[in-house]
């Protein structure tokens, strides 16, 4: 309620710090580079590209003093309106405005000259935002002590780890006393005690009337920090309003089904679009006794999906035919992240579930249904059906990595899955 009452209060104030009006960014995508050159040169007839319209008519207003969000699914013009938006990119077509003095964390330390050290850069960073050397000598004792790097801040930046390198770029971007601050994903790469540091700055900048803008995966940041937020996808703005609002739409065209609103709303709902995202060069082997036919994800909807809510049900399909009499088969999933460190998974052996023999001709339709709990993130699932053939274990037929699946969650804990804890706090007796 206090959120919502603060976004009045800036509107009616009506003081825009980023206006954007009906901004679209096209590009023009080639098959083959000498394609692109062919036509810049005029040979052939032929249009040898097609259009990308990475934005396509967006139209928003950010208002002095607001906290603001903008998500979307990779690809759906986050990254490109902020670039627009900070002057890194051009608009095809449209108009944006900015009302004030920027600092964008967007790819940070992009303007380092990796030969020189920490301190150098620090000075070369600070001229090209504006600043005089003499603004600058003022302002290196706090962006040194925020980077807290030691004295790594007089060596060349290229022997850095990553993780000093975010430090001090962050550092001198977050301490140039801006007016407005874009934050795009900066700090996944740091430290988690860097990273509640760099949130208790963001407070501060609250706090103080800074307007911020933020691009994040994460939503539960979303959640606890901004007070509007943006929908993009496939370059079009869906919608704005709060952040419940809007990452509950967010989830939805994660799973496919944001444009199904409307006629659930009227009692019209249709079956869900299929998924997409299956692996085309999935790895493979097997006798093929036992062939997996088909598979598929479905949300506790019962609506194929990719995308699955962290503690909802889903259930896993998959089909198989068999070639040969297999004694006794054995279904199974698992699931890695984008390491390869396998998290997860189950059989109809160790369930129990199924100790019968397959016969040539038939088709057995297998479901895994269960709760997820696991953490926010990519996951990648593997299937297979092996079996026993007396003391020797036979593999028919293996599909690793055959599905990107997504675990969308607004609350994680530490490590791979959640413990679920039930939390009190009492007074001591």
């Amino acid at each position: 309620m206090e959120d919502r009452e603060k976004n009045i209060q800036v509107q009616e104030v009506d003081i825009p710090a980023i206006e954007i009006k009906d901004v679209v960014k096209i590009y023009k995508l080639y098959d083959r580079a000498r394609d692109r050159v062919k036509e810049a040169l005029g040979f052939g007839r032929k249009q040898a590209h097609t259009l990308h319209y990475a934005l396509n008519g967006v139209s928003l207003n950010i208002y002095k003093g607001e906290t603001v969000g903008i998500i979307g699914t990779n690809g759906s013009g986050k990254s490109t309106i902020l670039k627009i938006i900070t002057g890194v990119l051009s608009p095809t077509s449209g108009q944006a405005r900015v009302n004030g003095r920027i600092s964008a964390l967007l790819e940070l330390g992009a303007g380092f000259n990796m030969e020189y050290n920490g301190i150098e850069n620090v000075y070369l960073n600070g001229t090209m935002m504006g600043f005089s050397d003499r603004e600058i000598d003022a302002k290196l004792p706090e962006i040194l002590e925020f980077a807290d790097i030691g004295p790594y801040v007089n060596q060349p930046v290229k022997t850095y780890s990553s993780g000093m390198f975010v430090r001090l770029a962050f550092a001198v971007a977050i301490n140039i006393e801006p007016e407005i601050l874009i934050v795009d994903e900066a700090l996944s790469v740091g430290d988690v005690f860097f990273q509640a540091k760099c949130y208790h700055k963001f407070e501060e900048f609250k706090k103080m009337g800074k307007t911020i803008v933020f691009v994040s995966h994460d939503l539960g940041i979303i959640s606890k920090y901004c007070d509007r937020v943006f929908l993009l996808n496939k370059g079009n703005l869906l919608g704005e309003g709060s952040p419940k609002e809007m990452i509950d739409a967010y989830k939805r065209v994660l799973v496919g089904q944001y444009e199904l609103l409307e006629e659930e709303e009227s009692g019209a709902a249709k079956e869900g679009i299929p998924a997409e995202g299956v692996n085309p060069d999935a790895q493979e082997y097997g006798t093929k006794q036992a062939e997996i036919l088909d598979y598929y994800m479905t949300d506790e909807r019962g609506v194929r999906a990719l995308a699955v809510l962290k503690g909802s049900s889903f259930t896993l399909h998959m089909r198989v035919k068999f070639h040969d009499h297999v004694p006794e088969p054995i279904f199974a999933f698992s699931f890695k992240n984008v390491l390869g460190v396998e998290i997860t998974g189950t059989n109809t052996m160790i369930e129990k579930a199924f100790l019968e023999s397959g016969e040539p001709g038939q088709v057995k339709d297998i479901t895994f249904t269960q709760k997820m709990s696991l953490q926010g993130g990519e996951y990648l699932l593997s299937l297979g059906v092996t079996g026993y053939n007396g003391d020797t274990f036979e593999v028919y037929h293996r599909l690793y990595d055959v599905m990107d699946v997504t675990v969308v969650s607004d609350k994680d804990t530490v490590g791979y899955y959640d413990m679920e804890s039930q939390v009190e706090v009492t007074d001591a007796r």
